[in-house]
């Protein structure tokens, strides 16, 4: 139950309000930005609420028990508030949003009625939708350590402990020809096998990209394919840093990278094909015994 002043109370009791909503948002890098649906900026609890974002709410809805409660927040893009390039960039991903219902004629009268994160973000050519998950989402995502076959660890991280900071596993480059979104090439990835940087990590270091990781789609010779399209145009001349890629197989990680000790993964687990089988007489690998002597 949510706790109302008396004077916000009364308010609302009246036959004509001056309401409005509010949203603030906390990055994930830190960053607070407050917006709302008023037509003039808003101050309280020292974050300044922007008018000019043009954010506008939509349906919500809210869940008993465990299901995820939700709605949409819709926005126009524009540099002075929430930029094209921000959301590309991944900044608001994940981001938390506080909602507050606010008496724009006195912001002391105001009630905080929900808390989620941004999740899936539709842009159109000048607008954008951001969904808003309740706080319930969380139980949906993986915690702890997930029985399968592949690995859990990212490479490179704590888990994994691969040091990716090595000729080996590293090319810094330059990008000597590129059709602009999607793909270049570079004459230091020919000094590499073919698909070694497949599913790797790429990140541009100069240019309008700068700053920006993309997963790598596929590898040939000196040519890289990404996922998906840079945020801005690469140009060549363009800085970049790449790091191998890993298929999470634990073949992988012991014939490229030698690091099946700290494969975190259940390799030897039976597949759904082996468990639904049934025994055959003479069959061999049924009989109790260990599959992998």
């Amino acid at each position: 139950m949510r706790a109302l002043s008396e004077g916000f109370s009364s308010h609302l009791g009246e036959g004509v309000t001056t309401l409005c909503r509010c949203w603030k948002v906390l990055r994930r890098d830190g960053v607070v930005a407050g917006y709302t649906d008023h037509d003039r900026d808003l101050t309280f609890a020292n974050v300044t609420f922007l008018a000019r974002s043009g954010l506008e709410a939509a349906e919500a809805s809210s869940e008993l028990g465990f299901a995820v409660s939700g709605g949409d927040v819709a926005g126009v893009l524009a540099s002075a508030s929430i930029s094209e390039d921000d959301l590309t960039r991944g900044k608001y991903d994940d981001a938390s949003i506080e909602t507050w219902l606010v008496n724009w004629s006195n912001v002391e009268e105001r009630v905080l009625l929900d808390l989620s994160s941004i999740g899936e973000i539709k842009r159109s050519e000048h607008a954008f939708t951001a969904e808003l998950r309740g706080l319930m989402h969380r139980y949906d995502e993986e915690r702890g350590r997930i029985y399968r076959a592949d690995c859990t660890a990212d490479l490179g991280d704590q888990r994994c402990k691969v040091v990716l900071n090595t000729p080996a596993l590293r090319a810094d480059g330059v990008v000597e020809a590129t059709d602009g979104r999607l793909g270049f090439s570079a004459a230091v990835l020919g000094g590499y096998a073919n698909g070694w940087f497949t599913g790797g990590a790429l990140t541009f270091v100069t240019g309008a990209n700068a700053g920006t990781t993309v997963e790598v789609k596929s590898h040939g010779g000196a040519t890289l394919q990404l996922w998906v399209p840079a945020v801005k145009e690469i140009a060549v001349g363009d800085q970049f840093v790449v790091t191998a890629g890993c298929d999470k197989s634990v073949a992988t990680c012991r014939a490229k990278f030698s690091n099946v000790v700290n494969f975190r993964g259940f390799p030897h687990m039976p597949g759904n094909d082996f468990i639904i089988r049934y025994p055959l007489q003479g069959e061999p690998g049924l009989d109790g015994g260990s599959m992998f002597r």
